[in-house]
């Protein structure tokens, strides 16, 4: 008879038995009281935000935190597959290093400050303004110009075609900007 004290350690277990050991003889208490974190959870389908491929993700949370972001085995385009950003999309949301407000340095400034996103907007749009004010040619040699050659836009690669479609159609013939691209290169 073997002491009741070695029928917990899993060799013992599966020599008694005759288990291959991937069965119950290799589990201890702790192994059985295991659950996934996602188990109970609320979960939304979603899409990467990080190129224009379009990864389906699930979105795991439960009373409003996020517990984990996986693929999703169901989308048609990447078949539950994530490429090693958008594997990393949790971190991307909950890292403790995250910035959450809008940071601004002045110039000449040696530190940081925090200020409103509405100040920000308002500050970004007034440069533009100002810059395109200062540089936009409305004619060259006789010929219709009307173009702004200080001022240029790159992308993100999570725009999407409409948005691209509507920043395309804005800056250029609102702005005049010549220069416009964006780096979703697939």
């Amino acid at each position: 008879m073997i002491p009741n004290i070695l029928q917990k350690w899993p060799v013992i277990r599966q020599l008694t038995t005759g288990g291959n050991g991937n069965g119950a003889e290799a589990m201890s208490d702790a192994t059985r009281a295991l659950a996934p974190r996602t188990r109970g959870a609320d979960v939304t389908r979603s899409v990467c935000p990080y190129c224009g491929v379009g990864c389906g993700q699930l979105i795991f949370h439960r009373n409003g935190r996020l517990l984990a972001i996986e693929g999703d085995p169901d989308s048609p385009i990447s078949e539950g597959d994530l490429c090693p950003k958008g594997a990393a999309s949790h971190q991307l949301l909950t890292h403790a290093r995250r910035e959450t407000r809008v940071k601004y340095r002045a110039p000449y400034a040696t530190a940081w400050q925090q200020i409103d996103l509405e100040q920000a907007m308002d500050m970004i749009a007034d440069r533009v303004w100002e810059s395109r004010d200062r540089a936009f040619q409305e004619t060259q040699g006789g010929q219709v110009l009307m173009q702004c050659r200080t001022i240029a836009h790159l992308g993100g690669a999570t725009l999407d075609n409409e948005e691209n479609y509507l920043i395309k159609k804005l800056f250029t013939g609102g702005l005049g900007l010549v220069s416009i691209s964006n780096q979703a290169r697939i």
